[in-house]
């Protein structure tokens, strides 16, 4: 049996960010070896995906369940002092070398004990969660078929380095992550000298313009019970005082937790942009880079999943969150495609305070690897739920 905080250790001294993950795919397959798992490998990513067939017959349609692991860690200098710290430039700072480790101790735990299952597992091991949405490039390649019939039920697990206290198991029915896309706006006007802008069509002010038209358009357009989040985290124009740019340009990121108030957003905001652009004799572009849905969990996989939780650890080890996180999560396209539950678990240190520890995507954040072995069990667990 491999050691999984050794193991986590070492994916931790080896961050890869996106998806091409050469290194960390390798030592995962390494450490599924010996193990009775069918491997397939990503062509266009460095995925890598185990199915266990389950030694008990069944009748009809062989049952699935499909256990997430994303493996990408983040383009951040690491400055937690840990001796085990990355030290290329890359960090997992959101807990991905954990998920690793967590999956290959349920291959570990569900290989020994595959003759009480009554259906099959695929182990998902998916580059590129950080943005890159690697689960899509794995759906493309055919994961869903990769066992001979599609999953009927879906879980991932993810850490978090503060909110709740030191293992903790967060569950909750419905949403539970918002969607995520970027809005990009150009804005083309007519350059010119900054004294005589009359003969000029300016983009700038256009374009200051639609950044605060966007902010006032969620209080005016969309309900305040059903939270829109618009972001301008980038704005562009001009090199020097006395110029007047040909053109100028923004992004925005852009969450929310609905996906019809999605939709309506994306409508919306090509319509500001045309029409503040149009009343400053300027031409307004808009291009929307679309994300990760809306993450929703099956009411009746929560509550199982509470039940597993409750049932392995106590109830002091679960929390039902009462709203959604504002993140966003590729693992939305799996739920749309089988019922299931994302769980969060708190491996904030337990010299830490939950509420002040560094979070996710910090470079000071830390993960304690004792949760490592529940967080394993708990796949176990719910796997045995429905196979067993």
């Amino acid at each position: 049996m491999i050691d999984l905080v050794a193991l986590r250790r070492e994916l931790h001294q080896i961050p890869e960010v996106g998806l091409q993950l050469p290194q960390t795919q390798a030592r995962i397959i390494e450490a599924l070896e010996g193990l009775p798992l069918e491997i397939t490998l990503g062509q266009s990513v460095t995925s890598v995906v185990g199915v266990l067939r389950g030694g008990r017959p069944t009748e009809g349609k062989r049952p699935v369940v499909l256990l997430r692991a994303d493996m990408d860690a983040l383009p951040v200098d690491e400055l937690t002092g840990l001796e085990y710290a990355s030290a290329n430039g890359n960090m997992h700072a959101c807990g991905h070398d954990l998920h690793m480790a967590m999956l290959v101790g349920a291959a570990q735990e569900l290989s020994a004990r595959r003759d009480d299952l009554a259906g099959d597992v695929v182990f998902m091991f998916q580059p590129g969660e950080e943005g890159v949405d690697g689960c899509r490039y794995m759906l493309e390649e055919g994961l869903l078929d990769v066992a001979g019939s599609r999953p009927d039920w879906v879980y991932a697990i993810h850490v978090w380095s503060a909110l709740d206290p030191h293992g903790t198991f967060s569950t909750k029915p419905g949403t539970v992550m918002a969607s995520s896309d970027v809005a990009r706006v150009r804005v083309v006007g007519r350059g010119g000298h900054g004294s005589t802008p009359q003969m000029a069509a300016d983009p700038v002010p256009a374009l200051a313009e639609i950044t605060t038209a966007l902010n006032t358009m969620v209080t005016r357009r969309f309900d305040v019970q059903n939270p829109v989040v618009v972001t301008v985290g980038l704005l562009q124009a001009g090199t020097i005082a006395n110029v007047i740019p040909e053109d100028g340009r923004l992004e925005a990121t852009l969450r929310t937790f609905d996906t019809g108030v999605r939709a309506k957003l994306i409508e919306t905001i090509p319509q500001v942009v045309a029409g503040i652009a149009s009343a400053h004799g300027v031409t307004g572009e808009f291009d929307l880079l679309e994300q990760y849905p809306v993450t929703v969990n099956d009411d009746s996989e929560a509550d199982v999943v509470a039940e597993a939780v409750t049932d392995l650890f106590g109830a002091d080890r679960h929390v039902r969150w009462d709203k959604p996180l504002a993140g966003a999560e590729d693992f939305s396209r799996l739920l749309q495609e089988a019922p299931g539950c994302f769980i969060g678990l708190s491996a904030c240190p337990p010299d830490l305070d939950p509420a002040t520890a560094p979070f996710n995507h910090s470079a000071y954040a830390r993960f304690d690897d004792a949760v490592l072995a529940d967080g394993a069990r708990l796949f176990t667990e719910l796997t045995l739920r429905k196979l067993g």
